[in-house]
């Protein structure tokens, strides 16, 4: 006879794996050293950038002239002093805020000098600038002294089409910081436009 059976030997679950935790999965990033990412290019505006809330440019009236500067180094400064008037900076006045509304607009005879002359007259043309401004004229300060070449004055050609231009001598004076002994005919004539309140040139707008 077989013996009898005892009873059943109770099955144990095999043991839990201990070995280190898996590690976490990452997101895969490339090798190497990290770079912040490039600077986005901010587009400039028109002719005329100019902060949200520029501090006004105030004369003694509305009606005094405001002198603007196509680029820096334009010679409104120089201008100003021997003419009168207000240096508006490189923007178009607002005569909403008080600022002048009679400008003139002011640039070098260069070839940086004219281009930016074109530029804000065309901004002045499309409607970038306040409403009610009279543009007097352009002034072009010479750049050196001599004659210019052929093809500088084919570009202050074109810009006599649009305004009225007067042009300013080159004066060794300005360039020393002083001031010249006798003022050239040029600046009288230019005096005598900006301190009348005369007619607005072709490039004037309302």
């Amino acid at each position: 006879m077989e013996p009898p059976l005892g009873p059943p030997t109770p099955v144990r679950p095999a043991p839990a794996h201990r070995g280190p935790a898996p590690a976490p999965v990452r997101p895969n990033r490339p090798s190497g050293p990290t770079r912040s990412p490039a600077p986005v290019a901010v587009p400039e505006g028109t002719w005329g950038h100019q902060p949200r809330q520029p501090v006004p440019a105030r004369g003694r009236s509305r009606d005094d002239v405001g002198w603007v500067k196509a680029h820096g180094g334009a010679g409104v400064t120089s201008l100003v002093e021997e003419l009168g008037g207000v240096d508006v900076g490189a923007r178009w006045p607002d005569p909403a805020r008080g600022e002048p509304r009679r400008v003139v607009l002011v640039g070098r005879t260069h070839a940086g000098g004219l281009r930016s002359v074109s530029r804000a007259l065309a901004a002045l043309e499309e409607g970038h600038a306040p409403r009610g401004l009279d543009l007097l004229c352009v002034v072009l300060v010479a750049d050196a002294p001599g004659l210019l070449p052929l093809a500088l004055l084919r570009r202050i050609r074109v810009i006599r089409s649009v305004a009225r231009v007067h042009r300013v001598p080159w004066i060794p004076a300005w360039r020393e910081g002083g001031q010249p002994r006798r003022l050239p005919a040029q600046l009288d004539r230019l005096g005598a436009l900006v301190g009348s309140g005369a007619e607005a040139g072709k490039g004037s707008r309302s």
